[in-house]
This record gives structure tokens, C-alpha cells and sequence, in this order.
């Protein structure tokens, strides 16, 4: 009898946990970046396959980037699972264009929603171009969750002006909205927001609003980023960014400078493999943008690899990485001549802060002790009978076959031995034939023998 009344209750109770109401909270505060619009959906997949009853995002934010806003409003849109915004105090710009996307908005007292004009990195206010898009992006919106276009587009555009709105069927006179004017912005509070139906409700914190939402007894489901999340997020950050870009590019451009593949390149070619992946998971770079990159690589690579100097390849593969580069800086929206010219000046200044670092880092490398024992200066010099050499003394005078052009250096094989030589300043095609003049520790000297 005990054993039965033992298993009914494990039965009810896996019952019970089974049906359990599930409520995601996500946490949407501080600067929104590219990083973000992974992370939210992700979680809202997760939601949908478990069928939860609400997504809650918990917002507190002054904005940030417009394109990751867009992101993550379209995969608020799309989302099976009913969508609440919290308003946890402000809902600033991009954070309105967020709430608005939500099909039910709630704020605690004090709370702020609007601000939303578009600006650019210095704080200027955004071309037309770039104010109308954000001016119809954020009235789309509004009127996808039947709030009022008016006020959605007077959070964008200071320039509109009205007296009178349509709210519930009814014609109200606006006098308490300083964003009815020409010439400013409009910022709901809570009370204005809930007069004018941007918002459903008030509430004070998670509790009250699970109640309001009839989720009392849900079991609340806080998220946060995974490791791989955050590391795109540190990756894309504008700074990492820009190092790891310059990096990798100067990575490339110093082992131009010696023959074959070493240390330099390989930092290169990491530092970019990590930026590009970084943003192409963030969608900041689109699939041209890294075959325009690609393509640049590949052409150093072919510079590097089998065309001793610098020619052509090179050119073409330094204008193809810089032209991906610049593609980069630029938002996945429409922009004015004012974000084009800021992505200008940023590259620029990246690749010129990139070699100022560059240089200083090494001059300080050069002073440690690792330095010191990697390179051990002084304890093999010419005066303590030290000498370079290759062992091909005895081969001055000998003959061979050019196998790469010599501009002025390349490779030669004479007999069974291929060695790296360089010629008196001369231009010598692959296959002359040369003869060793002189052998100075590794420097090997050629000639070309006349036919």
C-alpha cells in the first residue's frame, strides 16, 4: 500500500513539474551592440521549443547601435511566444524601438520611453536618409502592435508637429507633450505612455508585473550570454575590433617583407580569422564583405608565398583588404556621407594607431629579458670568433639554374642543392643561368651567364 501511495505521488508530482508554466526573462541593459541580437534569439528559440508561456525583456538602456536594434526587433516580431517589455527605467532610442516591438509594454514609476532620432559617433543628428528610415522603422512597428504612428515617429523626427491624435477611435487634443512642437523630441513618462496607450500597465518589479500577467505561480527562467556569446560580443567591440583588424593586417604586410611563412604572418592571419569571424556571427560582416577580404589575403598570400618582393599582388591584395575593412565599418542601414566619412577616419586612424603600437611594443620587447635570452645580443660576435656562415664557401665559382626571377633575390639550384641567393642588382629571369661570385656568411651573390 505504501509503495502505491509512494508511486502516485512521484506520478503526480513529474505530472506537475511537466506542466509548469515557463516565463524567460532576458535582460536587455547598458549599450546595445552587435553582440546582442545572437543571444536574444537563441533564447527565443529556446522558448519556443519549450513552449513558454511569455518572453519578459528587462529593460534599461540609453541605445546604441541601430542595426543590432533592427536585428533583434525583427526576432521579436517573428517570435511564436507572447513578448512583454519591461521598462525597468528607460527605454532610450534603440531600447525604444525594442519596446515597441513587444506585444505588451510595462514600466515601473519614474520610467522614460523615446529619444529615438538617429545620430552618428560624434553625437550629430543623422542625415535624412538615415532619419527617415529610422522615422518609418519605428512607426512600422508601432502600428504592427497597434500603437500610435504619430508618437512613434515624433520620437524620431523633431521636425513633426501635431495637435490632436486618434486614440482608441477618439480624437484627443495634445497639450502636455512638449514633442508636439516643432523642434522636439518626444520622451513619454509612464503616465504619458499609459494616457496615450504606448504602454499596457505599471509595475515595480518582476513580481508585481508576473501577477499583472496572470504568471504568479510560473516559474521564472533568468538568462544570460554563454561564453561563446560573450566572446563575440568582446570581439566586435569597436576597439578589439580595430586592434585585431590592424593587427592582422600589419601581420600580413611585415611577412611580405622576408621570404616564406613565419611568426607574423600567422598572428596575421589569426587576428583577422578572429575579427571576421567575430562579426560575420554578429552580422556585422556579410558573406561579400569576407570574399572581398578573402580575395585581399589571398593575394598577399600568392604575394608572400611564390613572388619573391613586392609587385602587383601585393597592390591589388592591400586595396582589396582595406576596401573589406571600410566595408566592415560601415551599419547594415542606410547611412549618410557623415557615417562614410567616420568610417574613413576610423580605418584610417586604426592602421595608423595599429603601427604606433606596433612599433613601441617591440622597441619595449626588445628591452626584456625574454628578449635578451630569445635573441642573446653580443654572446656570438665576430670579435669573440664567432662567424655566420652557411658552409657554401667552397661553391664561389660555381654554376647554376635560376628557378624563380631574381628581383634581385630568389632561388637557384646548382647540382643537388637549392639556396637562396641574391643578384648584383639585376633583373634575372627564372631559368638563366647564374653563376656564385661570392659567398658572406648567408648572403650569396650571382650573376647571370651570358649565352
Amino acid at each position: 500500500m505504501k509503495k502505491a501511495i509512494i508511486s502516485f505521488l512521484i506520478f503526480t508530482s513529474c505530472i506537475i513539474a511537466a506542466e509548469k508554466t515557463l516565463v524567460y526573462r532576458v535582460p536587455i541593459q547598458g549599450v546595445i551592440d552587435l553582440g546582442l541580437p545572437p543571444f536574444i534569439r537563441r533564447v527565443i528559440e529556446v522558448a519556443e521549443e519549450r513552449d513558454a508561456a511569455a518572453i519578459i525583456f528587462d529593460i534599461d538602456t540609453f541605445g546604441g547601435r541601430l542595426d543590432a536594434a533592427t536585428q533583434i526587433k525583427d526576432a521579436i516580431l517573428d517570435s511564436d511566444v507572447p513578448t512583454i517589455a519591461f521598462i525597468n527605467r528607460r527605454a532610450i532610442s534603440a531600447g525604444a524601438l525594442i519596446s515597441l516591438s513587444c506585444e505588451k509594454i510595462y514600466m515601473t514609476s519614474g520610467g522614460t520611453i523615446g529619444a529615438a532620432t538617429a545620430v552618428d559617433m560624434s553625437g550629430k543628428k543623422g542625415s535624412e536618409k538615415v532619419i527617415s528610415y529610422m522615422r518609418e522603422e519605428m512607426a512600422s512597428t508601432a502600428e504592427s502592435r497597434g500603437r500610435n504612428t504619430t508618437i512613434a515617429k515624433g520620437m524620431v523626427d523633431e521636425e513633426l508637429t501635431f495637435t490632436y491624435l486618434v486614440i482608441d477611435g477618439d480624437s484627443v487634443e495634445v497639450t502636455d507633450l512638449e514633442g508636439r512642437k516643432e523642434g522636439k523630441l518626444i520622451t513619454l513618462t509612464t503616465e504619458s505612455a499609459l494616457k496615450y496607450k504606448m504602454a499596457d500597465g505599471k509595475a515595480e518589479d518582476m513580481d508585481e508585473l508576473l501577477t499583472q500577467l496572470q504568471l504568479g505561480d510560473a516559474e521564472v527562467i533568468s538568462t544570460k550570454e554563454s561564453w561563446s556569446e560573450s566572446l563575440v560580443r568582446f570581439l566586435t567591440n569597436p576597439v578589439v575590433s580595430s586592434l585585431l583588424m590592424t593587427f592582422g593586417f600589419l601581420g600580413v604586410l611585415f611577412e611580405l617583407q622576408s621570404p616564406g611563412w613565419g611568426i607574423p604572418g600567422t598572428f596575421g592571419i589569426l587576428s583577422l580569422a578572429l575579427s571576421l569571424g567575430a562579426s560575420y556571427l554578429a552580422e556585422l560582416a556579410s558573406m561579400t564583405d569576407l570574399i572581398i577580404i578573402l580575395a585581399g589575403a589571398a593575394f598577399l598570400a600568392v604575394e608572400a608565398l611564390f613572388i619573391p618582393g613586392f609587385g602587383f599582388a601585393g597592390i591589388i591584395g592591400i586595396v582589396l583588404m582595406i576596401w573589406g575593412l571600410y566595408e566592415l565599418l560601415l551599419p547594415d542601414i542606410p547611412v549618410g556621407a557623415e557615417i562614410q566619412s567616420m568610417a574613413v577616419i576610423g580605418l584610417t586612424i586604426g592602421i595608423i594607431g595599429g603601427l604606433v603600437g606596433l612599433v613601441l611594443l617591440f622597441r619595449l620587447m626588445t628591452r626584456t629579458r625574454f628578449w635578451a635570452k630569445l635573441t642573446s645580443p653580443g654572446m656570438e660576435s665576430r670579435e669573440a670568433g664567432y662567424q655566420i656562415s652557411i658552409g657554401l664557401e667552397e661553391m664561389v665559382g660555381a654554376e647554376g639554374v635560376a628557378t624563380s626571377d631574381l628581383r634581385p633575390s630568389g632561388w637557384v639550384q646548382t647540382g643537388e642543392k637549392k639556396i637562396f641567393v641574391v643578384s648584383e642588382g639585376e633583373f634575372i629571369t627564372k631559368g638563366s643561368p647564374v653563376k656564385i661570385l661570392s659567398v658572406e656568411g648567408n648572403r650569396v651573390v650571382v650573376r647571370e651567364v651570358k649565352q
